[in-house]
């Protein structure tokens, strides 16, 4: 097996990981799949996805112990935290779109519509 088609099969492990929202699995398969091959933008696409939707649940958590005894400074780590992950989403879409420039339209329009365009 080549490192083209070992790439495909990281990819692939990775897909399935995904679907079983092991999230921490997935993205492991999937940087090793973009390792041996820099030209998969779905590899790099799902990363984003991943990195966007671990920053989504990272303010949900800032913003759901809002009114409980959560402190100030808890809350902040949060948010910083989500800042950072939308912050690797937009690099991973960046090189997905850079590498398929017609796909990804909402990514495109997240990037867009968050300034990061």
């Amino acid at each position: 097996e080549d490192q083209y088609d070992r790439s495909y099969t990281l990819y692939n492990i990775g897909l399935i990981y995904g679907k079983n929202e092991n999230y921490p699995r997935a993205l492991e398969y999937y940087h090793q799949a973009v390792s041996l091959n820099s030209n998969l933008p779905q590899a790099l696409n799902n990363i984003a996805a991943i990195y966007h939707r671990q920053g989504l649940l990272a303010l949900e958590m800032a913003s759901q112990d809002y009114d409980s005894a959560m402190e100030i400074s808890e809350e902040y780590e949060y948010i910083e935290l989500a800042k950072g992950l939308f912050d690797k989403a937009a690099e991973y879409w960046y090189q997905a779109l850079k590498l398929a420039p017609d796909n990804y339209p909402r990514a495109r329009n997240w990037l867009r519509i968050t300034g990061r365009a």
